[in-house]
């Protein structure tokens, strides 16, 4: 089984709640006739826009969306992204291999419902003073547990880039799913697990940026909050 990561663009004659439809509905009909094995949708639409301020986007335009799709083999994905290509106005594709050191067992909803809070999805490119072996090392065996221990992130996905499938993706080196719950969205302090200690909040936030800055370039980042809908699993 491969996973492929489904970066989406609107078409400019779609309102956000008309892709939202779209993508929940006829897209994931098709795809899910098509024969995908797992489908998961993300959003970026109003329900996340307390979170915007927070939004880093080093690539623009930032998408839109992203879909999450599992089949058998990414050979066979032509027709899939035929109906991709129905609902968006540019779709980019990643090959990727999961990890998922933190799995979500606290906010479970119904397939098809919006899992609450927020998926905070990043797109990593590797700092050129780093080899891979060092990138790979500080970020899944030394910051992934930092980050785990002090934001209140409930689930939490490394999905290293195999290779890009279409000529148009950006060179990027992996991409980074977290589930934060919705209090997260607006409140730095809920953030990172520290509500009503100011102290202890200033405190996980440097430790966090001192962390992402051994691995992550900030002007080479994108991070952008969206709704996750988990269609079939």
């Amino acid at each position: 089984m491969e996973k492929i990561l489904y970066p989406l663009w609107k078409k400019s004659t779609q309102s956000t709640e008309g892709f939202s439809n779209d993508l929940l509905g006829p897209m994931s009909d098709k795809l899910i006739a098509a024969g995908v094995l797992k489908l998961k949708v993300c959003i970026v639409d109003e329900d996340v826009e307390i979170a915007s301020p927070y939004r880093i986007e080093a690539h623009k335009p930032a998408m839109d969306a992203m879909v999450s799709l599992w089949l058998n083999s990414s050979v066979y994905r032509q027709p899939l992204e035929a109906i991709l290509a129905q609902y968006t106005s540019r779709y980019d594709a990643y090959l990727v291999s999961e990890s998922e050191p933190l799995v979500n067992s606290e906010h479970r909803v119904p397939l098809g419902k919006r899992t609450p809070g927020m998926n905070q999805i990043a797109f990593l490119k590797k700092p050129e003073r780093l080899s891979y072996t060092q990138w790979l090392e500080i970020w899944q065996y030394s910051h992934a547990q930092i980050a785990i221990d002090i934001q209140s992130t409930f689930s939490y996905r490394q999905n290293l880039i195999v290779r890009p499938l279409n000529e148009s993706a950006p060179a990027f080196d992996a991409i980074v799913e977290e589930n934060f719950p919705a209090a997260a969205m607006g409140d730095r302090k809920a953030f990172y697990n520290a509500e009503g200690d100011q102290a202890l909040y200033e405190q996980r936030e440097q430790m966090m940026v001192e962390s992402c800055m051994r691995f992550i370039d900030f002007d080479q980042i994108d991070c952008i909050p969206s709704s996750e809908y988990i269609i079939k699993e």
